[in-house]
């Protein structure tokens, strides 16, 4: 089909088109208001998030609809954009739609005037990303899949770059594109794998292609390498953690939330939709990636000292877990277990869109926290919840949900996932069925250490007393970032109270993907979650809430009605000390110090022991990355040893130069003739 097909053929197509050019005309209008910060900030950033409602609406009404396809006539000769919005592509519009609308208010209200690059600029940087995101899920062709997703790249790397002034952050910037496109050449690679030799980029064609085990295996490990160095997969996270600290807050929250979600949709993608064959050692890799990225995210994140650097961990470790129920269901759908690899696939969809908005939710909180007191040190703040209400009501949910604590999506995505792995016993390979209940704790033992690092960050940044005098003066957020955190906050209370319909929305991706979904069963449980069967395992969120609420109100009537009769205030013994301070407080470091204990040997710890004569004596424990001393310095040594050596055939002298094209000359020669 060439040029653009009648408008009822593909009428949610169309206005997803339409909302692309529109973001993309919002950056061109920051452009032109380069420097007037109220007119990007009150105007332009929410006229984005009615767009991304709107992308919301499509979205949500284009998920059951069948696929839509059309022929953009722009590009190269011979090579024009091949669009397609399918169930998998709506879903994803679904999590792009629905936390940028919550991003783009937060932005609104979070922008300062002198902060780093001129806001007209950001405005357009910001959008171009929206825009290119969008464009590489509704892609259906390498070529316009790539420069979609270079487009996303060098967007999302200007937006890190914001506060380029600081030596760190240029830094980060530069190994986060490094990373980006050393995965980009594993993505291109595959594609040239799944097109078989037939010169046909369209993903049509690659769905034809029945390619053999060992090509279909070389095009897996391709995708998972270059889809995987986006999502922060072991060993390519080391941009992560640096990454999303440097860039200012709206954009860490889209990055997080979206950014790392739109490398699952590639994977996704290519491995359930473009490669016909499955095979089951493919699951059993992604798994153990995933299980590995999953602990080392979230044992590093529960010993971080800076905010936004624990929110990236346990970033790479809900990727990780989310690439766990993405292998379990291609080990399902190797053995034809479909309907056990739809309760995974449905288990890792719920956990992604459910990060997706308590992610962004933490850290629009963690923006907010760091505007009003200029602290990105856990060690410096507390004490917030009297000063700064807004945030810290909004930020505990979003840490209840990231904690897996009901009744939160996070809570629904971890129970399903572990339902999965309960369900696992059929499968033919008894060295699997023992290799799984294995993997089923430590995913028990990643989902107690998650909620142990949402117990630290909120309860060292909102709860005890002020660590430092100006936290007293820290001021509360304004009503724009009040509202796009309220929206991602009623989007984790959403998740976590409605899971029957949100799965049944879901259906028809894991029908796309595995030939079955849990749209029926869970359909006839009402309010009650019924994964498989009541006789197995089910879940009610509703009567669970009710039943919370209750215990409050039961508590509140005891203890300060019938018990007390009057509230009565008077300080606590202290051990016989009198004065509190919040010296007295537990720190950071001294909530993460069992954690350091225990996993010791994962960790690269450096520390700087007071001695007798220091005036202030000081104990300073820092804890780094060992891959990045093990892997990314020794490769970094060596591809500066070989420039060096290769920069010696640079002299400046054009007879040597002649000199070396004569000789690949006379060598080319002698090839032929043998």
């Amino acid at each position: 089909m060439n040029g653009f097909p009648h408008p009822a053929a593909w009428i949610h197509l169309d206005w997803v088109l339409v909302l692309v050019v529109a973001w993309l005309l919002t950056g061109v209008m920051g452009v032109l208001a380069l420097r007037r910060f109220r007119l990007v900030a009150i105007v332009l950033f929410p006229l984005s998030g009615f767009f991304s409602l709107a992308l919301l609406g499509i979205a949500l009404s284009a998920v059951g609809s069948g696929p839509e396809v059309a022929v953009l006539p722009i590009g190269l000769p011979q090579l024009p954009f091949h669009l397609r919005l399918d169930s998998l592509s709506a879903f994803f519009l679904i999590v792009i739609g629905g936390v940028s609308a919550g991003v783009s208010v937060f932005a609104a209200g979070y922008f300062r005037k002198g902060e780093g690059t001129p806001p007209g600029l950001i405005c357009l940087e910001y959008h171009v990303f929206l825009a290119s995101i969008v464009m590489v899920v509704i892609a259906d062709d390498a070529y316009a899949f790539m420069v979609a997703w270079e487009t996303m790249a060098f967007s999302s790397f200007f937006l890190v770059m914001a506060n380029h002034r600081i030596p760190e952050i240029r830094n980060a910037g530069y190994l986060y594109i490094l990373l980006a496109h050393i995965g980009a050449l594993g993505i291109l690679l595959c594609f040239g794998v799944l097109q078989a030799n037939t010169g046909d980029y369209t993903f049509a064609n690659m769905r034809a292609q029945h390619l053999s085990p060992f090509w279909g295996s070389v095009a897996f490990v391709l995708a998972v390498f270059g889809f995987g160095a986006k999502a922060g997969l072991l060993p390519m996270h080391a941009w992560l953690p640096e990454a999303h600290p440097a860039a200012p807050s709206p954009f860490s929250a889209l990055m997080s939330g979206v950014m790392l979600k739109i490398a699952l949709y590639g994977l996704l993608r290519v491995s359930f939709d473009l490669l016909q064959t499955r095979i089951w050692w493919w699951g059993v890799l992604l798994m153990a990636i995933g299980l590995a990225t999953a602990l080392f995210g979230v044992i590093f994140s529960t010993v971080q000292v800076e905010m936004k650097r624990l929110l990236a961990y346990s970033s790479i470790e809900n990727v990780g877990l989310m690439c766990v129920g993405f292998g379990l269901s291609l080990l399902f759908s190797a053995y034809g277990m479909t309907a056990l690899a739809a309760l995974a696939l449905t288990a890792a969809l719920y956990h992604l869109l459910s990060h997706a908005f308590y992610k962004s939710l933490l850290f629009c909180g963690t923006g907010a926290v760091l505007h009003a007191t200029g602290e990105r040190s856990l060690g410096k703040l507390g004490g917030l919840i009297r000063t700064m209400p807004w945030v810290a009501w909004p930020s505990l949910i979003g840490a209840l949900a990231c904690a897996g604590l009901p009744p939160f999506g996070g809570f629904v995505a971890e129970w399903l996932l572990l339902q999965s792995f309960l369900f696992t016993t059929g499968l033919p390979s008894s060295f699997l069925n023992m290799l799984v209940p294995v993997v089923a704790a430590l995913i028990a033992l990643i989902a107690a250490l998650s909620g142990y690092t949402m117990v630290k960050y909120f309860g060292v940044i909102f709860l005890g007393q002020p660590r430092e005098e100006k936290l007293a003066h820290a001021h509360d957020t304004g009503s724009w970032e009040r509202m796009g955190m309220l929206w991602l906050a009623l989007g984790c209370v959403v998740l976590g109270l409605f899971p029957n319909q949100l799965i049944a929305l879901m259906d028809p991706v894991t029908q796309l993907l595995v030939s079955a979904g849990l749209g029926r069963t869970v359909e006839a449980g009402s309010w009650l979650l019924v994964p498989v069967s009541i006789e197995r395992a089910s879940y009610a969120p509703a009567i669970f809430l009710l039943g919370v609420l209750a215990s409050f109100a039961l508590a509140y009537l005891f203890v300060r009605k019938l018990y007390h009769g009057r509230t009565r205030r008077a300080p606590p013994w202290d051990c016989g000390y009198p004065w509190q301070t919040a010296r007295m407080q537990d720190t950071a470091e001294g909530f993460g110090q069992p954690i350091r204990q225990i996993f010791e040997p994962m960790f690269r710890m450096k520390r700087k022991l007071p001695t007798p004569f220091d005036e202030q004596p000081r104990y300073l424990v820092t804890v780094e990355d060992p891959l990045w001393h093990w892997l990314y310095l020794p490769v970094a040594a060596l591809v500066e040893r070989l420039s060096k050596w290769i920069g010696l055939l640079q002299q400046g002298r054009i007879a040597v130069y002649l000199m070396y094209s004569f000789v690949t000359l006379i060598l080319v020669l002698l090839v032929v003739k043998l």
